[in-house]
């Protein structure tokens, strides 16, 4: 077995250059995750994005059809809405009251022929983006000759679960947002690393088997797959805490990374995004959202009630015992896989200050670090 060593520098998790050519080459140049397609279901309504250094908005026109406009005025480059809304006909710049119809052309110019003598407003619409629908979630593109999201996505739909999140509802208390302070490659690399599995979280993911674990690469994006462990995987359906998403036989967790930062964590009682959005060499902000199957409360409740037992004795611990924690609401301590995996990435981010780190040889099951560094090197052209 040969040894594999890590292929990207510590400047690439620490530097300003590299992060910038990361906003230039990665999330520049790739789909966008911006909402589910319930956020946008009604002429008027509109979200806006961050797609590497564009801004972008999704709206409804009057036509019911979606459209995506870099969020630039074309008079002198102000924003033109906020991070989501309604609105009746029209988006109006606040800085000079220029107007765009919901098909982003420029339909007024406060006074026109006083300030300016004519303006070809032909000329002056809204830059197009591109705005596609994939697996329930709103995705844009800066380029407008993009072509279809399946044309990205589409060799990843057999490997990803047999889920259709078209027909869950969301979760709503699923739903979150919070920041790392680690670069965005360590929580991505943290996401894909099989090794870690079976140590940071032996307390809390132990209802799977992670020394089955199936996973490759399929393009730019990452598949993966386990199966549960014998003790979950018998009389499934009544330990599971949700209703059933999935036909029964069906069962495993997928969790892919698709390319360049969208996790999709998927199981048999739930789907799940998280999303990774880079906001600085050291700092990233994850976005979660979940589906559940469309039933009533009751089923819900009913099926806690069912699976209650099981979890009541297969427990569900930290990596240390309470003896061993540093506070009341020490990570490693609480039965919480997101906070051990939060603690962990801020750690590593926090060690590359030092003038001693060195990183060591990487385990087979690190292997997919290892292709994450090529796809990055890649990207940035530097393969």
């Amino acid at each position: 077995m040969s040894t594999m060593l890590h292929l990207l520098p510590t400047a690439a998790y620490t530097s300003q250059e590299w992060f910038d050519r990361e906003m230039r080459d990665i999330f520049s140049k790739t789909w966008r995750y911006a909402g589910f397609m319930e956020d946008v279901s009604e002429p008027g309504q509109y979200i806006s994005v961050q797609a590497g250094l564009n801004n972008i908005f999704i709206v409804m026109g009057r036509d019911r059809r979606l459209r995506a406009f870099h969020n630039i005025c074309r008079h002198r480059g102000t924003q033109l809405i906020r991070a989501v809304g309604k609105t009746q006909k029209a988006l109006t710049c606040p800085y000079h009251d220029w107007t765009y119809d919901l098909e982003g052309n420029l339909i007024s110019v406060p006074e026109e022929h006083e300030e300016f003598g004519k303006v070809d407003k032909a000329c002056h619409g809204l830059k197009p983006a591109s705005v596609d629908i994939w697996k329930s979630m709103i995705f844009v593109h800066p380029d407008p000759e993009a072509g279809p999201i399946t044309d990205w996505f589409g060799p990843t739909e057999e490997h990803i679960g047999p889920h259709v999140p078209e027909e869950l509802i969301e979760y709503e208390e699923g739903r979150n947002s919070y920041e790392i302070k680690a670069n965005w490659k360590i929580v991505v690399e943290n996401y894909i690393d099989v090794y870690h599995l079976s140590h940071l979280h032996s307390g809390t993911l132990q209802m799977y088997d992670h020394k089955s674990a199936e996973y490759h690469w399929q393009g730019d994006h990452y598949m993966f797959w386990e199966p549960p462990v014998p003790a979950y995987a018998e009389n499934q359906d009544a330990k599971l805490t949700a209703p059933r998403v999935i036909p029964e036989g069906q069962n495993g967790a997928w969790v892919p990374m698709l390319w360049p930062g969208i996790g999709i964590g998927s199981a048999e009682d739930g789907w799940n995004i998280f999303i990774i959005e880079p906001l600085g060499p050291s700092l990233t902000r994850v976005h979660n959202r979940s589906r559940v199957a469309n039933a009533s409360d009751w089923a819900f409740s009913k099926q806690a009630m069912k699976s209650a037992s099981f979890w009541n004795n297969f427990g569900l611990s930290g990596k240390y015992e309470a003896g061993d924690a540093s506070s009341e609401d020490d990570p490693m301590a609480g039965g919480d896989f997101t906070a051990e995996d939060i603690y962990a990435c801020e750690q590593q981010q926090a060690s590359l200050q030092s003038p001693y780190f060195e990183t060591g040889p990487a385990a087979q099951g690190e292997s997919p670090v290892i292709e994450h560094q090529k796809r990055v090197l890649k990207w940035l052209g530097e393969t």
